[in-house]
């Protein structure tokens, strides 16, 4: 489908509106007021929920080869994995993850 310039602009417009209104509506809304413990509970999960979800079908079927399985990818995908059981350390984790996924990048071509 085709979309004329106005009609592109009017998307972003409305895209760019809708998310000004979610932002505002946790900043700016209830952003002053403290949160029940329940909800905070619930907001600690978000990322654990989130990431797999994003991060999956970018190492079982990666656009880079065509939905086929890389090694290379799933190795890096298993190493971060040891190396989040291992030292509990989110920065350690994607250092080690971005370490291994261009180390054998390189060595394997």
């Amino acid at each position: 489908m085709i979309y004329s310039e106005w009609q592109i602009w009017a998307i972003i417009l409305g895209l760019g509106l809708g998310t000004y209104l979610l932002r505002l509506s946790f900043l700016g809304l209830i952003g002053s007021r403290p949160m029940p413990e329940w909800v905070l509970r619930h907001l600690r999960y978000t990322a654990v929920a989130v990431m797999p979800g994003l991060i999956t079908p970018l190492i079982l079927f990666p656009q880079a080869t065509d939905g086929q399985l890389e090694p290379v990818r799933l190795s890096a995908a298993l190493a971060t994995i040891a190396i989040s059981l291992w030292t509990r350390n989110a920065t350690l984790t994607i250092l080690g993850g971005a370490t291994v996924l261009f180390g054998l990048h390189f060595a394997l071509g």
